[in-house]
């Protein structure tokens, strides 16, 4: 079978210029129960920024959701002339783990199409699971299809041939048992074109995908990652979030450098009907000029918004209340897929 890396292709950072970002517009209730209707203003504000500097793709249910989202996007001062709406239906809006991974090789862009289901089989995913292959043949591109599970926010990549991910959510039982962990590698290496990975363990608590890297640890720059940490000893992400620091400062990238690490304290708890959130600052979105940062309404939010002024001297900081959002337990970096363009 003919793969991606056979013929150059790679998944490029999130930092490579876009040429749209992707979104499955929120509609399941059950993700946000007794609470959907208090995103939207937060949502559409997400949406407001990207438009501000590329296109952006929504999938929605139906006419009448698409007349809705164009009043709600109007209203708020949207740029409408880089609004492309689907009828895509969607069983979710996380359009990280559900949505097409774009894959580049310098003349050509192609899709892989990964199997799907919904982070071990929690939630329904018959919907989600075809939207790679309708992206695919909207744009018409060359689709992969890959024969294991596999979840956009369980990888992060520098687009120089590493990737972080985690050993809780890509080796667990309920996505591709059926592989070791080098066949998973293997199949890392010939769909995303890395030579490198470096294993985390487990991922911060409150997260219903078993461990998404998008919580943890991000790539900023070639060489350069954001890693959440905890100071509350007494808090279950203390353990987590230090060792996962001290494999990182062992790790090496591909290039045989250490990697820089940028250390930054997680959001104080956001708790809501006695359960703790997966609230992080790493769930933030690279767009082409700026980065979007999910904030929670606590004192650690400044901080936060000035490392990454720090490490991303170049684009502007744009910070998003995420509070209503993380109650579906996921954020700005979930909620979106980004579609690069081929320079």
């Amino acid at each position: 079978m003919n793969k991606p890396v056979d013929e150059g292709f790679f998944f490029p950072a999130e930092w490579h210029k876009h040429e749209s970002t992707w979104l499955s517009y929120p509609h399941n209730e059950n993700s946000w129960p007794g609470k959907i209707d208090t995103i939207f203003p937060y949502y559409n504000e997400f949406i407001k920024q990207l438009a501000k500097d590329e296109k952006v793709h929504i999938n929605v249910l139906n006419g009448e959701m698409q007349t809705r989202v164009q009043s709600q996007l109007k209203a708020n001062g949207t740029d409408m002339s880089q609004i492309y709406f689907h009828l895509f239906e969607t069983n979710d809006a996380w359009i990280r783990d559900h949505g097409p991974a774009f894959v580049i090789n310098g003349k050509e862009k192609v899709i892989v199409n990964w199997k799907y289901n919904a982070w071990g089989g929690k939630y329904p995913s018959e919907k989600d699971n075809l939207i790679p292959h309708k992206i695919a043949e909207y744009l018409n591109l060359k689709e992969f299809t890959a024969d294991i599970i596999m979840e956009g926010g369980s990888v992060d990549f520098n687009g120089k041939g590493d990737v972080i991910t985690t050993e809780s959510c890509l080796l667990n039982e309920n996505r591709n048992p059926q592989f070791t962990h080098g066949e998973i590698e293997q199949r890392l290496h010939d769909f995303y074109g890395v030579n490198n990975i470096i294993w985390l363990k487990e991922g911060v608590e409150g997260d219903d995908t078993d461990g998404h890297i998008d919580d943890l640890t991000r790539f900023v720059n070639e060489d350069t990652v954001i890693t959440m940490v905890s100071e509350d000893k007494n808090s279950a992400d203390y353990p987590i979030l230090n060792r996962n620091l001290e494999i990182l400062k062992q790790s090496r990238l591909l290039n045989g450098k250490q990697l820089n690490i940028v250390e930054m304290l997680m959001p104080q708890d956001v708790i809501y009907e006695d359960q703790k959130l997966p609230a992080s600052y790493a769930n933030f979105y690279i767009a082409n000029n700026k980065v979007i940062v999910p904030l929670y309404k606590c004192n650690n939010d400044d901080r936060a918004m000035q490392i990454f002024e720090q490490v991303f001297p170049d684009r502007l900081i744009v910070g998003i209340d995420s509070t209503d959002i993380v109650w579906g337990l996921g954020s700005f970096h979930c909620l979106s897929q980004q579609e690069p363009a081929v320079i």
